[in-house]
């Protein structure tokens, strides 16, 4: 059930509100639980059992640990957590990888009739989130630094809120758990959560969609068709595409939040504007990236045991964040691509303690994600390779065929206009503009003004404009999924 659907806007959103006001205040967590399984169910029927199976595991191991003094129990049952999600989140997702890499390795030994070839398994639909926001449960239980719940149901609600269920932001326990308990719903923060959450829709339907039917089949085209110039465009319109379709999601998810009454932390926060890859992934999908921090990165050692030890940490971490977006040797080679320029930074800027806001940076930056989202995007590793080179001048293509004319239209140069514009944080600044403005008004003994309310309803215009303008798009009926479901 996708967030931009007529069936969750115009039907289960609605009713789950209105649940969730009507019940008792002692059985909302019991109505948002039962919402969030039926929200999974809904796509998921079998597996969502499988999320159960996680769930009720997962508790047990908090508990288990609470109940252990941080001895050889303890250690024992990390271990026992550790096995049971990964091993969970392993064959579901990469034993048809591993399999057939095995094969391979299998046929140039001269052994492949002994390994048959096995069909794929199919993905259940947000495991990576679900998989690791349960690890970090019970991890966190086993460092003190959060309570173990003791009531299935609210454990439960944690693991599967359907917000950030299918695709994050990936929410700690610890940074939650009050909320569990008890949490209210202001006017003010309702308003906000409709605010952020059209906010949202309009980066998936008015952006990311458009860009998405200029990157398919420009990514879909034979090699042998492809140009520099068509190349290029294709790139950059993933590289629109995938940063307003996920951060709309996470804008969907922190406003569904709101609405009633959880606080999610920020999961983007402008990564285009950085002038370092360090900086672009203190950036982008931060929730992400703060897992592998504190759960891999620090762990392994972090920075503390010699450089030599810090550039293989990074590199590990950044091989498995590939892979943990995907069983496919091109998600191998994205993380390790970041890996690399992460590794370069540190033996190369170290005295820069702050990035610079310098356009070499910036465009540096850019050019490394964009490279990157090629790798991937491309539904292969060859591929990925045929793009960028046509890309940086082997291009194949005779552009008569195929040329950007065929992909640019007035709606699509409006969209990469409104895209490059939304990817810089010029919203927030004129934001802290007006607060600024009207605090100095209050200051003086002044009211807000007519300037302010001018400002207050032109806001309100622009967010009715933009969920008409969404509504009018969901009503062509093109499906197009979120691209982080399939992790």
């Amino acid at each position: 059930m996708l967030f931009s659907s007529p069936v969750f806007l115009f039907l289960f959103l609605p009713l789950v509100l209105a649940g969730y006001f009507l019940v008792p205040r002692k059985l909302r967590n019991t109505w948002l639980l039962l919402a969030s399984l039926f929200f999974y169910a809904w796509g998921e029927p079998v597996f969502v059992l499988v999320m159960l199976a996680s769930i009720a595991a997962n508790w047990s191991f908090g508990l288990a640990v609470a109940r252990s003094e941080r001895g050889r129990r303890a250690k024992a049952v990390i271990a026992l957590a550790i096995v049971f999600d990964i091993g969970l989140l392993a064959f579901f997702k990469y034993a048809h990888f591993l399999w057939d890499n095995l094969r391979a390795l299998a046929g140039y030994a001269g052994l492949a009739a002994e390994w048959p070839e096995i069909g794929p398994v199919r993905l259940p639909i947000g495991i990576s989130f679900f998989t690791f926001q349960a690890l970090s449960y019970v991890i966190d239980v086993y460092r003190r630094e959060g309570p173990a719940q003791r009531n299935p149901v609210n454990f439960g609600l944690y693991i599967a809120l359907f917000p950030q269920l299918i695709a994050g932001p990936i929410v700690r326990y610890r940074d939650v758990a009050a909320q569990i308990l008890g949490r209210a719903v202001t006017r003010p923060g309702f308003a906000q959560g409709v605010r952020r959450f059209v906010i949202g829709l309009g980066k998936k339907m008015l952006i990311a969609n458009v860009m998405a039917e200029v990157a398919d089949p420009i990514f879909a085209l034979d090699p042998s068709k492809l140009t520099a110039p068509v190349a290029w465009l294709g790139t950059l319109a993933y590289t629109l595409q995938i940063y307003f379709d996920f951060s709309g999601y996470s804008d969907m998810a922190i406003g569904l939040g709101l609405m009633f009454g959880f606080r999610f932390l920020e999961n983007f926060d402008y990564p285009y504007v950085a002038t370092t890859v360090t900086e672009f992934w203190r950036r982008w999908h931060i929730s992400l990236s703060t897992w592998f921090r504190d759960y891999l990165y620090i762990p392994l050692g972090g920075n503390r045991r010699g450089r030599g030890r810090t550039y293989l940490n990074l590199l590990v971490v950044f091989f498995l964040c590939g892979l943990w977006h995907g069983a496919a040797w091109n998600f191998v080679v994205w993380g390790l691509f970041h890996g690399t320029f992460l590794v370069l930074e540190r033996i190369f800027l170290r005295a820069r303690e702050t990035p610079r806001r310098d356009l070499v940076g910036h465009a540096y930056t850019l050019l490394v994600a964009m490279v990157g989202w090629v790798f991937f995007r491309a539904e292969t590793l060859p591929r990925a390779l045929q793009h960028l080179g046509a890309m940086f001048g082997l291009a194949l293509g005779d552009g008569v065929e195929v040329r950007p004319a065929l992909y640019l239209n007035s709606l699509v140069w409006l969209v990469l206009a409104a895209g490059a514009i939304g990817s810089v944080p010029w919203l927030p600044a004129l934001s802290g503009w007006r607060e600024r403005l009207v605090a100095r008004r209050l200051a003086r003994g002044q009211g807000a003004g007519l300037f302010d309310l001018g400002l207050e309803l032109s806001s309100i215009a622009g967010l009715v404009a933009v969920f008409v303008a969404s509504a009018m798009m969901l009503s062509a009926g093109t499906y197009n999924p979120f691209i982080y479901f399939r992790f």
